[in-house]
């Protein structure tokens, strides 16, 4: 049995939406992707310049320490 040519549209409407569907949420996914890989980057970021104000902390208090008075 052949196929109309309503039946054929339909399936290239069906097929086209699918097509489109599913490179939407390709794309979104790349988007996510690169959403979450910034924000890790970001809490990286934040975490080294705690680390930073850690130690630059402890170096002035060795310093104190190593000069009760605060001669250099």
């Amino acid at each position: 049995m052949a196929l109309t040519r309503r039946e054929i549209a339909k399936d290239v409407v069906q097929q086209s939406a699918e097509a489109a569907i599913s490179t939407a949420g390709h794309i979104a996914a790349i988007l996510f992707d690169g959403a979450r890989k910034i924000t890790t980057e970001i809490g990286t970021f934040g975490t080294e310049i705690f680390e930073i104000r850690e130690a630059s902390k402890r170096a002035g208090e060795d310093a104190d320490e190593a000069n009760p008075d605060g001669a250099l």
